[in-house]
């Protein structure tokens, strides 16, 4: 199990010894001190320093506070605040591999915010998004505030969730109340945003390469992409399923095309990886991309742009959901309700996709 643990930002004061003179260091600065630079109450600064001035305090006041603390070197006393309120300041970020860059981004996002509010992310990479969930912390919930977990189903994490650990569910299915919130990504525009551009491209003919992971996230992806296309006449789409990666897309793409009938003029990927598969059986086969096949991916992950031509994809705002998963699980830990709109994505066409060859 990886821990990567995140602080508040910046340095830590230092304790000094004795200089040569026999003098000591300067005695830490406290809240009182702040507030006396700022001038303002003490209850101000815990409240500006403790990220709950929205409301209560100015923009301008809490820029005051701040810049006091920075200008004093002072960190607020995150162990005894921990006592005070019963918490230990650090959450638990379930994600399927830290090796895949989206989940990395989401850790990325959830860390800034958390670092923000003097709390930790330990990371758990759960080996099989398929099996329950093994429980990294079985004897040691109490080192724990809360649980995010990212692109998992929820059936997955019934061990922590048993726990009474509030669970922040990412990109999960709404309808699913077992969560203390969630965050989700407006996947079903994303494929309509797809669909949308091949049709006006003037594609009806599609072959959807489907990630073989059964979860929401992708049956909202499959059933977005029948609608759109269904509303299209003369369209017609055959389905086929392979893992998000490179090298079993492309047996799968590879397959599927060189079946007998009218080759699909485009293909749709449920993921950048299966698009770069995908790409590598278009041009095994002699095919042109994009001028026989148009393909298309969703993430918009580096390797979109590492591709030639470049990947038409849906690029999703990986490190705004990991911020939003780690503030609505700071409002779950206050009381508060968390914001429940979905995000969104943005269509990034690229030179992977034109208009179909004549028939």
């Amino acid at each position: 199990m990886l821990r990567a643990f995140t602080g508040a930002r910046g340095k830590a004061p230092m304790a000094e010894g004795p200089a040569a003179g026999g003098t000591t260091a300067a005695p830490r600065p406290t809240s009182r001190d702040v507030a006396r630079a700022a001038g303002v109450s003490q209850a101000t600064v815990s409240l500006v320093l403790g990220g709950k001035w929205r409301g209560r305090v100015s923009e301008r006041t809490a820029d005051t506070v701040r810049g006091a603390a920075r200008d004093l070197g002072y960190r607020p006393n995150l162990a005894a605040r921990s006592l005070r309120l019963g918490r230990t300041r650090t959450a638990l970020l379930v994600v399927p591999a830290l090796t895949n860059e989206f989940f990395a981004r989401v850790y990325t996002g959830a860390a800034s915010v958390a670092a923000e509010h003097g709390f930790g992310v330990v990371v758990y990479p759960a080996p099989d998004v398929h099996e329950r969930a093994r429980d990294p912390f079985a004897s040691a919930r109490a080192a724990l505030d809360g649980v995010i977990a990212s692109s998992m189903a929820t059936e997955a994490l019934r061990t922590l969730h048993d726990s009474g650990l509030p669970l922040v569910m990412l990109d999960s299915d709404p309808a699913d109340r077992t969560a203390a919130a969630r965050v989700n990504i407006d996947i079903a525009d994303g494929m309509r945003r797809i669909a949308d551009h091949l049709l006006g491209l003037g594609h009806r003919r599609f072959l959807h390469l489907a990630s073989e992971v059964r979860s929401w996230t992708f049956d909202v992806r499959a059933r977005a992409l029948a609608e759109a296309l269904g509303r299209a006449p003369g369209t017609s789409v055959r389905t086929v399923r392979a893992p998000l990666a490179v090298d079993p897309a492309r047996a799968a793409a590879e397959s599927a095309l060189r079946e007998p009938g009218p080759l699909p003029t485009a293909i749709v990927c449920d993921g950048d990886f299966q698009a770069a598969g995908a790409s590598k059986a278009v041009r095994r086969l002699g095919l042109r991309i994009p001028g026989d096949i148009s393909v298309t991916g969703f993430d918009d992950l580096t390797l979109a742009t590492a591709l030639e031509p470049e990947l038409t994809t849906v690029a999703l705002p990986a490190e705004r959901v990991g911020e939003r998963g780690m503030a609505a699980l700071l409002a779950v830990l206050d009381g508060e309700r968390s914001p429940g709109r979905d995000l969104p994505v943005e269509l990034v066409v690229r030179g992977s996709t034109a208009p179909p060859p004549p028939d």
